[in-house]
């Protein structure tokens, strides 16, 4: 449910029953993970997701009935554990059940949490469903700090914060750092690149952060300064002419070799693709795989029954109240 928070927020304020219905058990495969929650009104608005679709509808139809009688309603959708379908709902395409549970969002109980989730701060709600306690919990989201404010980071940021990124722009030239330009970005900062980084508040290894300055002034001290933090992933973006004479000035500058080796660039995978938002896929993916330790192979060479990882950030608990 946490996911959620920036669609919940405005409804509850605004007296609207909501129910959700979250996924608390996966059996096989499934196309979400444990702690996924569709939200639904009544007059059938459905938000979020519980998988690919295949059960959706079976889904919004619990979250009605627990709407309308103000009962907690718990069910499995898919296929049992001999392979048949399961009574309640149409089996997952990929073979799998989840178990969910459905209740009627109560605004007071969840409002501080789904303020922290809405605000991009970790949180954690715990709910009393009828004798058992649903525990959610959802970190801060990671962190993608974007330097340079051209069209690819422009690009960078969108698809960035689409992929779940808290977005930070960060740029000496103002007349670039604007919200218009920057509309999805978390934080927009003007100044020096290496001066940011400098400042930088609890980097970590969810923190990625990728040069597109494109000036070879500003990339060689805010690459020694990114080099230098405790954070998960460091790209800049150039030619393979540029990243040699960049490795050089580095070194010049007393980047050793074990901080060179961090530095991922040239940035982004090679998908071919040439405009600034297929640049920045290549980015994201890039950045994804690292931080999954993935090859990032077509996933029909891959073998094994599991193709989508679940979101091991995000959690979901069901205990004894």
């Amino acid at each position: 449910m946490l996911e959620l928070a920036a669609d919940l927020v405005p409804l509850l304020d605004a007296g609207v029953p909501v129910a959700a219905v979250t996924v608390t058990a996966v059996v096989r495969s499934a196309p979400r993970g444990v702690g996924a929650t569709l939200a639904v009104t009544r007059d059938a608005r459905v938000i979020g997701s519980i998988s690919g679709g295949c059960v959706e509808s079976d889904a919004v139809m619990l979250g009605l009935d627990a709407l309308r009688t103000g009962t907690v309603r718990r069910a499995r959708f898919g296929f049992g554990d001999d392979g048949t379908v399961t009574p309640i709902a149409a089996g997952l395409a990929c073979g799998g059940a989840v178990d969910v549970v459905a209740y009627r969002i109560d605004a007071d109980a969840t409002r501080a949490a789904l303020d922290d989730a809405r605000t991009g701060r970790a949180a954690t709600l715990r709910l009393d469903l009828d004798g058992e306690a649903l525990v959610l919990h959802r970190p801060a989201p990671p962190r993608l700090i974007v330097l340079g404010a051209g069209e690819h980071a422009a690009a960078l940021c969108r698809l960035g914060a689409a992929a779940g990124f808290a977005v930070t722009v960060c740029d000496d030239w103002a007349l670039l750092v604007t919200r218009e330009r920057f509309p999805d970005a978390t934080e927009l900062v003007v100044a020096a690149p290496h001066d940011y980084l400098a400042t930088l508040d609890e980097p970590d290894a969810r923190t990625a952060v990728c040069v597109l300055t494109h000036d070879e002034r500003l990339d060689v001290p805010a690459l020694r300064a990114a080099l230098r933090l405790p954070v998960g992933f460091v790209g800049a973006m150039g030619a393979r002419a540029t990243v040699a004479r960049r490795a050089k000035l580095l070194r010049a500058a007393g980047v050793t070799d074990a901080e060179l080796a961090r530095l991922h660039s040239p940035l982004g995978l090679d998908l071919g693709g040439v405009t600034p938002e297929e640049t920045a896929l290549s980015v994201i993916a890039e950045i994804v795989a690292s931080r999954n330790a993935a090859d990032a192979r077509p996933l029909r060479d891959r073998r094994g029954a599991r193709l989508h990882g679940m979101d091991l950030d995000a959690s979901c608990a069901v205990r004894s109240a």
